[in-house]
């Protein structure tokens, strides 16, 4: 039986780290010298939890059927995601990388969790962990190894860090044998993971 490959990433980050405790400080601090609201954080919250992955499988399965759509996503994703009826409502500037024979992107923060909310909600606790963001870095092909993604060596990995005003959302490459699939049907080839770019979409 083989371990699983996430297991390292996941334990690593059972526990919250420096930036975990300092966001929760500085939330109850605010909240008790009055400066917001509870009932605010609360609607923050709400509105994570309304944004998830899906939103961002509907959109790369939009760009895999419409290769107008795909270029403005492409060219500038932030006002793509609004065309689509997604709400960046953090006010990030969202660039999309596309995947090719040539070329895999890998997306990471290595400062802390800036992540593409609007489009695939609340970030999985591996990303958020220290191990994931200095190895995205230092080792990326190994990483995506553990994530049963294999990178031939004559494919150029690049790592794009995020950081608070740009983050990054990957257009992964269209698998082979969807011709006759519908956009709702691809969507569900499109996982959170291959939109940061630890797998690749796979049929079922």
């Amino acid at each position: 039986m083989t371990a699983d490959p996430h297991a390292p990433i996941e334990t690593a980050a059972a526990e919250p780290d420096y930036f975990d405790v300092l966001q929760q400080a500085i939330r109850e601090l605010l909240v008790e010298k009055g400066l917001i609201e509870a009932d605010e954080v609360r609607a923050m919250i709400e509105t994570l939890d309304a944004h998830q992955p899906a939103l961002g499988s509907a959109l790369v399965a939009r760009a895999w059927t419409d290769e107008a759509f795909k270029e403005r996503l492409l060219a500038d994703g932030t006002a793509a995601i609004e065309e689509f009826g997604i709400e960046n409502y953090d006010g990030t500037k969202l660039i999309v990388l596309e995947q090719t024979p040539e070329e895999h992107n890998l997306v990471v923060c290595t400062l802390c969790s800036c992540y593409p909310r609007p489009v695939l909600g609340l970030p999985p606790d591996w990303y958020k962990s220290r191990p994931y963001r200095a190895r995205a870095v230092r080792e990326p092909r190994v990483l995506l190894k553990e994530f049963g993604t294999d990178v031939p060596e004559d494919v150029t990995i690049r790592v794009h860090d995020s950081n608070a005003n740009m983050r990054y959302l990957v257009l992964p490459m269209r698998p082979a044998g969807t011709d006759g699939m519908t956009e709702r049907e691809l969507a569900g080839l499109v996982t959170r993971d291959t939109m940061i770019g630890v797998t690749t979409p796979r049929l079922p």
